[in-house]
């Protein structure tokens, strides 16, 4: 795959977009289902003929490029979607080092692949064994996100299932983002020019 400013914005596109989904779930316990149809699948998706094959159209990431042109804000909200960002790019890095953890998660997606000639992805137990990867394989790497949201509405499973299959989408996101040359410098030097990307992205999708 190219390692282009296009692909850079694209897949850091799709980090945020699972971020502001999270967000979304663990306050309102619902989110954007065509924005979250492209997360979880984005999970299967692992050999795209470019990086957008990863998430489908331009518009499917209409959420998360809309997320890089706003800019994060000092609101408690933006606040919440830098710390989910930089706690997922924290846990891609760590994975990336561990080979076990690697080859861990290769071998319990394919288990999913298996599966999905019998179930749909979205439906809740499929859900519910991305949230188990998430758990299983992802989290114990550290360090651990702590997710803000409604205590009614973090208690029930089929939400707690959403944000851990949401956050092993944005670990997808971020393994695609350095796949693609992403770097931390990109985000601190070459925000305007992703900005810029995103911008042009959205007008015409």
């Amino acid at each position: 795959m190219s390692n282009t400013l296009y692909d850079r914005t694209i897949a850091f596109a799709g980090i945020c977009q699972s971020v502001v989904l999270v967000q979304n779930v663990a306050k309102n316990g619902v989110c954007d289902s065509d924005a979250f149809s492209t997360a979880i699948n984005a999970i299967m998706n692992l050999n795209p003929q470019n990086t957008l094959g990863v998430y489908g159209q331009e518009s499917d990431l209409k959420i998360g490029l809309e997320c890089i042109t706003k800019g994060i804000d000092g609101s408690p909200s933006g606040s919440e979607i830098t710390r989910y960002l930089i706690g997922l790019l924290a846990l891609e890095r760590k994975l990336n080092s561990r080979r076990d953890a690697m080859s861990q998660l290769g071998d319990r997606v394919q288990m999913i692949e298996r599966q999905l000639e019998h179930y749909d992805l979205l439906d809740e137990q499929m859900l519910g064994n991305l949230a188990s990867i998430y758990l299983d394989v992802i989290s114990p790497i550290g360090p651990r996100i702590q997710i803000a949201g409604t205590p009614a509405i973090l208690q029930q499973s089929i939400n707690q299932q959403k944000v851990r299959a949401l956050l092993l989408s944005g670990i997808r996101s971020a393994v695609l983002w350095r796949q693609v040359g992403g770097k931390r410098r990109h985000l601190i030097f070459g925000r305007k020019k992703m900005i810029d990307q995103a911008s042009m992205i959205l007008a015409r999708s």
